[in-house]
């Protein structure tokens, strides 16, 4: 019976993370047989995340039965993660990371999960259709929490004294697809507004495209050479981001006492690498890139064996 346990727990794992890695290598296939290029992941994942991924959240919430009243309790335990690794890791950097430059770039490669791709492809397999929906609620509070933290911490690491131009950013993040594609949906859904079948069919030919073409571009864009690349500030942040978020994320849950796909989507937001917009911020803010891209590099690695040996554990506790 233990035996069957472990596998049937290995097969769930493995059934989550074994389709973003295969995709993921075939990104990087892809590009390394140059049937893909820099330009191509460019334009495509312009088109995911303008269009594709925000009709994958509309559709997905829409089309859902599920009561996002009742989710209330798993945004907070997400809100509650952040904040409580991104001022563990405000302090800890003051006293790990010599270059006040980067501490930024640490902190928010703990803190950032990459909920908007890998996390909602973590659902989807998980938990299906139900998974995407729930998850597109978390990935909309996170996202404004997300943008919020790194614009203090980077700000605070990399203009020391200037002052945080809150009146811009947060006109950037109403402006954001994800988040206005969640807040549509909640309204049209509230509503219950029929959408007409052409538009239906239509939207979700394109919704379809969101996870797999993401998941593409991020492994053709993925460098190999960073994973051997580690530097004092990547290494630390990615053993954060692999390890520490999601052991805290499972323990803020319980703690809540949060079951089933509530938890499940807790633990699998809080088990995903770092996003990729944490380097873009870095860059454009005349930050370590090259670290943060580092970090980006490690833990899209690290992330899908992290999650699947997590999966796999809590899975014969009937914790999923």
């Amino acid at each position: 019976m233990p035996w069957q346990s472990l596998w049937e727990a290995t097969q769930f794992s493995l059934s989550v993370t074994l389709p973003n890695l295969i995709l993921l290598s075939l990104g990087l296939w892809l590009r390394y047989r140059q049937q893909v290029d820099h330009h191509f992941c460019a334009q495509a994942s312009n088109l995911v995340f303008n269009w594709s991924l925000p009709l994958l959240m509309f559709f997905s919430i829409v089309g859902s039965d599920a009561d996002y009243r009742s989710q209330v309790d798993m945004v907070i335990a997400g809100v509650i993660c952040a904040l409580i690794l991104f001022f563990a890791c405000e302090w800890l950097a003051k006293k790990i990371i010599p270059e006040v430059r980067d501490r930024g770039v640490f902190v928010q490669g703990v803190y950032r999960g990459n909920t908007g791709i890998v996390g909602l492809a973590f659902c989807a397999n998980a938990y299906g259709a139900e998974g995407i929906a729930i998850g597109a609620v978390m990935t909309g509070a996170m996202t404004f929490l997300y943008n919020i933290l790194a614009v203090i911490t980077l700000t605070r690491s990399l203009n020391p004294g200037k002052k945080v131009q809150w009146g811009h950013m947060l006109l950037q993040m109403v402006k954001n697809p994800l988040i206005l594609s969640i807040l549509i949906a909640i309204v049209w859904k509230y509503f219950a507004v029929p959408v007409p079948m052409v538009l239906n069919q239509t939207g979700h030919f394109l919704a379809s495209m969101a996870l797999p073409l993401a998941l593409l571009c991020a492994g053709a864009a993925f460098d190999v050479k960073s994973v051997l690349k580690v530097s004092g500030v990547s290494q630390w942040s990615s053993v954060g981001r692999l390890v520490a978020a999601p052991v805290l994320a499972v323990m803020v849950g319980k703690a809540m006492g949060l079951e089933g796909v509530q938890f499940g989507v807790l633990f699998m937001m809080s088990a995903t690498p770092v996003a990729a917009a944490s380097y873009v911020m870095v860059k454009a803010m005349g930050g370590n890139d090259v670290a943060a891209a580092n970090i980006v590099g490690i833990t899209t690695f690290g992330a899908m064996f992290s999650a699947a040996i997590g999966l796999g554990l809590m899975r014969p506790l009937g914790w999923l």
